[in-house]
This record gives C-alpha cells, structure tokens and sequence, in this order.
C-alpha cells in the first residue's frame, strides 16, 4: 500500500510538471502564441526561440507570432483578457498603454518578480516599474530608452560648434544661434503633434506628469517654463522649427533630416534604427552624444518610450514562457541581442561594456562615434530619470499629442500656462 501511494505520488507531481510547462518529453515541442504590434519584435522572439531551442533539446518551443495593427492588437488584447478567453501566451504592451491592462485588484497578467528581482542589481530597475503594479512586475521592456541627442557633425563643422561645449541647455540655444547665423539651418526641431520633444525635457529636467504619489504635476511651473523654452525655439529664437509632418516618425521628417533638414535632434537611443532605416544620406555625419542639461551638474538623460512583453493568465505553461523571456530578454546575451538584432539599449547595464557591443555592424559603421556608442548611456547610466505611470497615463500622453506642443507651437493659440492647465484639471477629472 505504501509503495503504491509513493508511485501515485510520483506520477501525480510528473503530470504537475508536464502541465505546468516545466517538463517535456524528449521530443516534445510546446507551442507559445504571441502578439505583437512590432515585426522587429516577432523576429527578435523568433530568434530567441532558436538559440532557446538549441540551448534546450528536451524541452523543444515552437513560436506562433502574429502582427496586428496597433490600435487592433491592444483593442483586442484587452476584450480577451476581460472575457477570459482568446488571449495569446505572450503580448507585447505599448508602455502607454499598459495602465489599462493593470486596473482592478488582480490584472490578468502573470507576475514576473521571480525572473527580475535576482537580477535587479544589474538591471535600470527604473524601466520595470513603468510595468508594475503594487510591487508586481507585469512586463519586460526591450530597451532603457535613454534620451541622447543626434549631431549632424558635417552643420555643425561649417558652424564651427563644438558639441562637447554644450553641457547645458544655455550652452545647446547659443550653439542653435551659431549654426543659423553662419548656415541658416535650424537647429532643431520640436514635435507639435507628438510628445517625444516636450515629454522627455520635462523628465529630463527632473519633472514628471504625475507625483509620486498620482497627483497630477503637469501645470507645474517647471512644465510651463519647458514648454515656454520650446515655443520661443521656434517662434521668437528661431533656432528650431516645428517637426516636418509633425512628429520624428513622420516620412516628411525623415525626408527633411536626411537632407541635412536640421543640425540636430533629441530622441531615446532606440532612434538608431531610424537613421540607418530610413535617413540613410546621412551615414558617417550623425554623432551620438548626451543631451544637455536644464542646470548645471543636471541630469542628462530619461527613460522613454517602451514596450512590455507580458504572460497572460490564460497562458497553460507559464512557468515555461516565464523561463523562456528571462533567457530572450534578461540573459546576458539576450540583452546583447536587443543591440545587435533591435539597436536597442540593453536593460542590463553591465552588458554595455561587452565586446559585441563595439563589434562592427550596421550601428558601428552608420554612426560617427559607432564604436563608442555605449561610452555614450555608461557616462548617464546614473542620470536616466523613470517616469510615473497611473491608470489615467494614456489619456496623459494623448492629450499632451493632441494639444499642448500643437495648440501653444503650431497654432499659438494658447499659452503654455494655459494649455497645461487645462490638460491638468482634464486628468484632475478623471482621477
């Protein structure tokens, strides 16, 4: 009898583990759906799949990846994980997105806390939180998305700037004069129907949208005097101009930058990939350098932009998909792979001084200083300032697209104290 009852024990706690994902028959191949809204993405998974597969011959996984249109993938994401049915294994959420996938007592993604936190003194622990809720991790970011600033080394030259002067957001305007006056060529450009250019000075300056606590900070004076600064850029100073097609990701303005549009532009480190996909005129004239600061000894750099891989609780081997996205996105060549595959910076930072990082590729000949690129995010490691996320940061972002740069910069409707004391009391409503 108690032979019998130790067997029974014995194939009860197998039949656990084959459920759960952690074990496998030799030969068995378990599949693991995943949505995505980013083909980069799928082919980044579809990669870590083969090196999972040759690292892991008995436990064999097979990647059924699709591609939806943005709006749909999350639109439908959110109506299968409400209605308990249909949700893939694996998501990636859009980090402007992810507060909605987090409300409520219990959201219904599985926490990752077991594959981060024995990690947590390597990694920006600072892009993690924008995934998490009551100290749970959800997500798993591809990048740190650090803000640095783009030369055009061959404007500035004619201009005689030196980029290592500019320290300073004083020193980055009276280099802008320089390079109008001797080329008039704008300096810059500011976004007007995005938020990339108003959102990052804000955060860079040490400012957020929300407190710490989810009260809403927008209409602080540090925010309107930012906003003030962008405006007078473009209309008084003269030394930016308003982002052609309104936003850095607009074909017009790929096509004004590749054409030496602009001596400069600031912009996360996964910016990279833009210049070489689609500015290509511009190979061996773009430097990477850190933006400059709103004070002296200020911080230099935030975390911007991002995109969450998460498990759904519908997902029947998640122990499996657990281990698997620590191998493709916290292991040490996992990490490495999110530059030499993606471009990205990678989420451990102590990857940043690895060989492959300074190995040739596309990054290493496209760029001025491509070889010292991580010399680059090493000097700010400590400057990447996160950003508070709230259940209302989507309709946040939204609003700071559609009316602040564009009403107060384009329009010259508004006031920045106006605008943003609108888009406050807005959010102030919501909460």
């Amino acid at each position: 009898m108690k032979r019998f009852l130790i067997l029974a024990t014995v194939i009860i706690f197998l039949v656990c583990l084959a459920s759960s994902g952690v074990f496998c028959q030799s030969g068995e191949v378990t599949t693991l759906t995943f949505w995505t809204f980013q083909e980069s993405h799928k082919r980044f998974l579809e990669d870590a799949v083969e090196t999972w597969n040759k690292d892991n011959p008995d436990r064999q996984l097979k990647l059924e990846g699709t591609v939806y249109p943005y709006e749909d993938m999350h639109n439908n994401l959110l109506i299968a994980l409400q209605s308990g049915i249909g949700a893939p294994d694996l998501a990636d959420i859009e980090i402007s997105m992810y507060a909605n996938y987090l409300k409520g007592t219990k959201p219904a993604l599985v926490s990752l806390n077991d594959i981060i936190e024995p990690l947590e003194d390597k990694l920006i622990m600072g892009r993690f939180e924008s995934y998490a809720k009551d100290g749970i991790y959800y997500g798993i970011d591809y990048h740190v998305g650090a803000t640095v600033m783009y030369y055009n080394t061959e404007i500035l030259d004619k201009a005689g700037v030196n980029v290592e002067d500019i320290k300073t957001i004083a020193d980055y305007e009276e280099a802008g004069k320089k390079v109008v006056e001797e080329t008039g060529i704008p300096f810059t450009v500011v976004e007007v129907t995005e938020h990339w250019t108003l959102y990052q000075e804000i955060i860079k300056a040490g400012s957020d949208i929300f407190g710490s606590d989810g009260e809403v900070i927008l209409d602080s004076k540090t925010n309107i005097d930012i906003l003030q600064t962008l405006s007078d850029w473009v209309n008084v100073d003269k030394i930016a101009v308003s982002c052609p097609g309104g936003y850095t990701h607009s074909e017009e303005f790929w096509a004004f930058m590749n054409n030496g549009g602009a001596a400069s532009v600031q912009m996360p480190f996964w910016y990279l990939n833009r210049f070489t996909d689609y500015m290509p005129d511009l190979k061996g004239k773009i430097l990477v350098a850190p933006a400059p600061a709103w004070t002296e000894g200020g911080t230099r750099s935030a975390g911007m932009g991002g995109t969450g891989t998460s498990i759904t609780n519908q997902c029947k081997h998640q122990e499996l998909a657990k281990e698997f996205l620590a191998a493709a996105k916290l292991s040490e060549e996992g990490t490495i792979k999110t530059y030499t595959v993606l471009g990205f910076d990678p989420l451990r930072w102590d990857v940043w001084d690895a060989p492959e990082m300074s190995e040739p590729n596309v990054f290493t000949d496209y760029f001025v200083n491509g070889i010292d690129l991580f010399d680059v995010l090493l000097e700010v490691k400590d400057e990447i300032n996160p950003t508070v996320i709230t259940d209302i940061y989507p309709a946040a972002i939204n609003l700071l697209k559609s009316e602040a740069s564009y009403r107060t910069i384009a329009q010259q409707t508004a006031t920045p104290e106006e605008v943003l004391k609108q888009i406050a009391d807005e959010l102030r409503a919501m909460q």
